[in-house]
Order: structure tokens, then sequence, then C-alpha cells
């Protein structure tokens, strides 16, 4: 393949391609730009369920309206019934007056000892009438009813006081009261009846429905006013985070520091715990990729100055740095992935399961070593089940390959770390060598295929999920004990 320039490569130049994944993940927390190389990110549009002052206010209303409704109902029949009361109690008044002052006259009919009280029974036409009737006899009415007369059919007995509306009058509903009464000196059986117009009474209920419907109507407006003016003030607080938010995006600030009320407070606190993961993770990026150029430089220089000089021992050159450069590329994707996993979900992974996996396959590669495993089989942590498997891959492997032939492993832990320690019957470290081995490349066995990245590997993935990898002395087989304690998960 030739350089952008068209020149050819020297003789015995060998492309190193570097994964895609790996620059994909090592770019997190940069925003992408929108297409055309522009410098604002691109936002893409939210979609929502509606508006939450709209809703508050709208659910607000309805229950006022039904509430108020409900309440102006039962208020009116109650002031209706009390209004129809008063107007009945004084019906009965008149008719229990007209009862104590009937007697019979010589000629049987029924005659008043005394003139009812209220002047409107003298007055034609005047809304208050009364009439005394009985079978046989002419009806005796009030002056107010004129050429007119109250129905008094006899086929019932009123014995107790009844009361109704009646429309018998075209132009004038009337409420009356009546009650039929035997007198003294008189076979008959007399109903006395009065009866009032009911204008009197309906304009009073008119006057107060009008009163009522007004009355709620400004008290429900006031009130839907108010759950309007609460919903907004109440979601105040949220406007402001969002303009923290912006301000946060764009730049002007690191984190939302504004006062807030304590139902809201958490949520602020949760986000700029997101914002620190996040720089920390663009951090760790950063550094990675900074990590892997500073790698990868010296190599590339080594082969660019052999290629330049015209070096005969340029194909092992090649070779060798590009060996150096998938080393370093390997560490580094080790490192970028368990970052990018770990800040995607709190994972849980069994200790146990992935022990068995391990052992599963390290056994098809090592057939005459023998892995025992003891311990606690509940035992979990806080670790994507990939890293998990890759950490106890590279331990599990090297007690394998550099053992004399049998490997321990023990599960266990506590309430806050999960351990899991490796052993075997290798000729073990020394003390002095044990830090070292943790660099990259360092290997202490090279008549031994390998790399020298994985204790550097489980160490670093290790770190990344907040636990630690010790080297001790086996005190059963007399090798090398490994212990690799992580974050425990309930």
């Amino acid at each position: 393949m030739p350089f952008r320039d068209g020149r050819a490569p020297p003789r015995g130049w060998r492309w190193i391609e570097i994964p895609y994944n790996f620059l994909r993940v090592v770019m997190i927390g940069r925003p992408a730009l929108v297409s055309g190389g522009g410098d604002q990110p691109l936002r893409q549009a939210q979609r929502t369920t509606g508006s939450l002052t709209r809703r508050m206010i709208g659910i607000a209303a309805i229950w006022i309206m039904i509430l108020l409704a409900g309440g102006g109902f039962a208020l009116d029949r109650v002031l209706n019934i009390a209004l129809t009361r008063n107007f009945d109690a004084e019906l009965q008044y008149t008719l229990t007056a007209m009862i104590a002052s009937a007697e019979i006259d010589p000629d049987g009919e029924v005659r008043y000892t005394r003139p009812l009280g209220d002047q409107r029974f003298n007055e034609p036409a005047s809304g208050l009438y009364d009439q005394v009737s009985g079978e046989g006899h002419e009806p005796f009415r009030s002056r107010s009813l004129w050429d007119r007369e109250l129905q008094h059919a006899h086929n019932h007995r009123d014995l107790a006081i009844h009361i109704y509306d009646s429309k018998q009058f075209p132009d004038e509903p009337l409420r009356i009261m009546e009650r039929d009464v035997v007198l003294p000196g008189s076979p008959t059986l007399w109903r006395f009846q009065v009866a009032q117009a009911r204008s009197g009474l309906d304009e009073q209920i008119a006057v107060l429905r009008k009163t009522l419907i007004r009355s709620f109507a400004i008290l429900g407006l006031g009130l839907i006013i108010m759950s309007a003016l609460q919903a907004t003030f109440g979601l105040w607080p949220l406007r402001r985070v969002r303009r923290e938010i912006n301000a946060v995006r764009t730049g002007q600030s690191a984190r939302v520091d504004a006062r807030l009320p304590i139902e809201i407070a958490p949520m602020v606190e949760e986000l700029n715990d997101l914002l620190a993961h996040n720089e920390r993770q663009a951090e760790e990026a950063r550094t990675h990729a900074g990590n892997l150029a500073h790698a990868l430089k010296t190599p590339l220089t080594v082969i660019m100055n052999e290629a330049t000089a015209g070096s005969p021992d340029l194909n092992k050159t090649v070779i060798r740095e590009a060996t150096t450069m998938r080393r370093q590329v390997d560490h580094h994707l080790a490192r970028a992935r368990a970052v990018g996993r770990r800040g995607a979900a709190q994972s849980v992974a069994s200790l146990w399961s992935s022990v068995e996996a391990v052992e599963r396959a390290v056994s098809r590669l090592y057939p005459d070593v023998t892995i025992d495993m003891a311990g606690s089989r509940a035992a979990r942590a806080r670790v994507e089940r990939q890293d998990l498997d890759e950490m106890l891959g590279n331990l599990i492997e090297n007690a394998a390959k550099y053992g004399g032939g049998r490997v321990f492993v023990t599960i266990g832990g506590d309430a806050q770390f999960a351990e899991a320690i490796v052993e075997d019957d290798g000729p073990g470290i020394p003390e002095g060598q044990r830090a070292a081995i943790f660099e990259r490349g360092v290997r202490l066995d090279s008549g031994k295929p390998g790399t020298g990245l994985g204790l550097a590997i489980v160490r670093d993935v290790a770190e990344i999920y907040g636990g630690s990898v010790e080297l001790h002395e086996s005190e059963d087989l007399g090798g090398l004990c490994v212990c690799l304690r992580l974050p425990a998960a309930p």
C-alpha cells in the first residue's frame, strides 16, 4: 500500500493496523461533532411526553372542577331544601290556624270564628289562598280565589298533612298543603287546603343558585390560577437546573453548584457524580491515548531510521519493533475495554463460575496440570464478567505455565472485597523482583512464549474497578501466591 503522496514504502515495510475499537474507546468523553467539520456538538432532538407544568395544571383543574361541581350541587340541594321547608312551615302555620278557627254554623257549613291574620287572603289573585271543602257542600273559599277553586278530589284521605306542587292554575304554579279533619258537630270529612304561589320560592332558589354558580366559578378560577402558580413556582428549580446544565455543556462551569430544594438536590448530586465520572473516564482515555502514542513513537522512530539508512537488518528490526507495538496496543486495549465497560453499568459476576470457565479452557492447553478449587461459591464481585475472566485467565494460565503441575484456587472474601487466591508449586518469584514483574513487558522466564503483559493487565484492570493484586509466597505449595481482590457485590 503506497503512502498518500504516491511514494512506495521501503522494502520490508509492514503496515500496522490499530484496531478501530481502541480509537473509539479512547475517545470516550469527547462530544461528537456536527457533520461538516463544525465545532458545535450534534444535539439529537429529544422525544418528550408533553409539558409537566401543563399536566399538573390540567390534573388540578379537572379535580377542582369535579370537587366544586359536587360541592356546589350538594350545597344547592341543602339550601333548596332549607328554603322549601321554611316556605312549608309558613303554610303549615296558616293551615293550623284555619283548623283552629273553623266551626260548623247552624246550616251545617264551615265558618271561621275569626279572620285569618294575613291580609292577602282578602285580595283577589294575591298568591295566597285557602279553601275548606266537604262532600255534598259548597267549598268555603277565601276572597283571594275570587272565581277560581282549588281542586279537592275526595277519593283519598289526608288524615296527615299532605303537601305537593300543583299547576292547576296555568299562569301560577302553586304549593298546596292540605289535611282532612272531622269537626265537632258534623259527620262530614272536611278538607282544609292552603295554597301559595311558588313564584316567591322559585325566585329565592334562582337567586341562591345564581349566587352559588358565580361564587363557585370565581373560587374555581382562583384555585386553578393558584395551582398554575404553584406548579410554575414548584418546577422553577428544574428550569434552573436546566440552565446550570447548559452552562456545564457550554463550558461556563464544571459542576451544578446552585442551591436547590431538598427534593432535587439528590438528583443534582447524582448528576455531578456522573459529570465527575465522565471526566475521569475522559482523562483516563486521554492518558491511555498519550501513553500509547508515546509507546509507539519510539518503535516507529527506530523503524523509520533503519529504513532511511537502508539497514540490512531491517526485517528483523521491523518484526522486533512491531512485536513491541503489538504488545503496547494489547495492553492499552485491555485497559480501555475495562474503562468502557466499567462506565457502562455496575455489573456483577460470580467468581466461582468464572474460575470454572477458565479452568476448563486452561486444562485443554495444559492437560498435565491439575487445577483444584475451594472456597465460597456465593462470592460475587462488581466487575464485568469478561474482565473477570481475563484477569483470572491470566493468573491461572501463568500458574499452569510456570508452576510444577499443580494449581490451587481459593475463592473467599468479606463484606467489602471478594478474593481469588491462585497458588502454584513452581519456583515462585523472589521478593525483590515482585514489584518489577508488574511492569509491561517484564518476564522472568524468557524461555517460554509470552508477551510479559499478563500481570500488568491484571493489575491495571483490577485497579480500574477499585481492586488490587498482591504477590506472596504460597505456604502450602511453595510457589507463587497471587491474591486478586475486587469490590464485593451482595
